[in-house]
């Protein structure tokens, strides 16, 4: 029997996860796919939060990553923070069978138990809805991606108290990296 095993990356694991990125982003007029040199950059900087970086392990072997990185919401009254979801990949022969699913759900459930609220995604729709995604713009969230309409979501994530205040909302930055994908 084949075991799936959810867990945070480990610094040991950067070749693995670039091998996944590389092979579920790949196109023909592309060396290396932008998103393998985002999560690259992002593994560098202030928005990396290391137990948010999710890697699925399918008889042993990394065939799925789904990465939770810091943004920021910005409105007149100051500012919030927040979560990206993104990139999310599974290894092209292991699409399909759940294991993307899986390790979103691992990386939304590591995010609510470090006590985050609010999460963003451009993404599939009919995807990310299943995890409780719905779209960003009627949250009051703004970003370069708001235009594209229902791909631009977040989810509130529940509260670890009653009587936490709203999540935040406002314009989303993102870190400078994703502005090259």
């Amino acid at each position: 029997m084949t075991t799936l095993r959810l867990r945070p990356e480990d610094p040991a694991d950067t070749g693995a996860v670039r091998r996944v990125l590389a092979a579920a982003f790949a196109r023909p007029d592309v060396a290396t796919p932008p998103e393998v040199r985002l999560v690259d950059e992002l593994r560098g900087g202030d928005a990396w939060v290391p137990e948010l970086a999710m890697v699925a392990e399918y008889g042993g072997e990394i065939v799925g990553y789904a990465l939770l990185t810091r943004v920021v919401v910005c409105s007149d009254r100051g500012s919030g923070a927040a979560l990206a979801l993104g990139p999310v990949a599974v290894v092209p022969h292991r699409q399909r069978i759940g294991l993307g699913s899986a390790v979103v759900q691992a990386a939304l459930d590591a995010a609510a138990e470090l006590g985050e609220r609010l999460i963003v995604v451009l993404g599939d729709p009919a995807y990310y809805r299943r995890f409780g995604f719905s779209r960003a713009d009627r949250m009051g969230l703004t970003s370069p991606w708001s235009g594209l309409g229902e791909p631009w979501q977040a989810i509130v994530l529940p509260p670890s108290t009653s009587g936490e205040p709203a999540p935040p909302q406002g314009e989303v930055l993102f870190p400078p990296p994703w502005s090259k994908v």
